[in-house]
C-alpha cells in the first residue's frame, strides 16, 4: 500500500506542476489583461485534488500514521477553491486578472501549509 501512496504523492506533484506552471506560463499575458486559464491548470487542479484525497484515505486506512486533520482541512479548503476558480474561468477568454492571481496566490499558499505545517 505505500506504493500506492508513493505513486498518488507523485502524482500530486504532477498537479502542482502543472496547475503552477500554467498560472506562470500566463503571468505576461495577465499583465496585457489577456491571461486565461489554459488546460493544464485545469488537469493540475483536478488531479492535485484527488490525489490529495486519495493520499488521505489511504494513509488514514493503514493507520500507520497519525495526520493533522485540521492542516488537511485547510489545504482540502483551498484546493477546492482553486478547482471551483479554474472551472469557472476555463471558458472566459480573457479571464479576469484577479481571478488568475487569486488561483496562483492560493496554489503558492498550498505549498507554503505543505511545507511549513508541521
Amino acid at each position: 500500500m505505500n506504493v500506492v501512496v508513493m505513486i498518488l504523492l507523485i502524482l500530486h506533484f504532477v498537479g502542482l506542476a502543472s496547475l503552477l506552471g500554467g498560472f506562470l506560463v500566463q503571468t505576461k499575458a495577465i499583465g496585457r489583461g489577456k491571461g486565461t486559464v489554459v488546460t493544464a491548470m485545469v488537469h493540475g487542479a483536478l488531479t492535485q485534488l484527488v490525489t490529495g484525497v486519495a493520499m488521505v484515505g489511504l494513509i488514514e486506512m493503514m493507520g500507520e500514521r497519525d495526520l493533522d486533520m485540521a492542516k488537511i482541512a485547510v489545504k482540502l479548503i483551498v484546493a477546492v477553491v482553486i478547482t471551483v476558480l479554474v472551472f469557472v474561468f476555463r471558458k472566459k477568454d480573457p479571464a479576469p486578472s484577479w481571478a488568475l492571481w487569486l488561483i496562483g496566490g492560493l496554489t503558492l499558499a498550498n505549498i507554503v501549509i505543505a511545507v511549513v505545517w508541521r
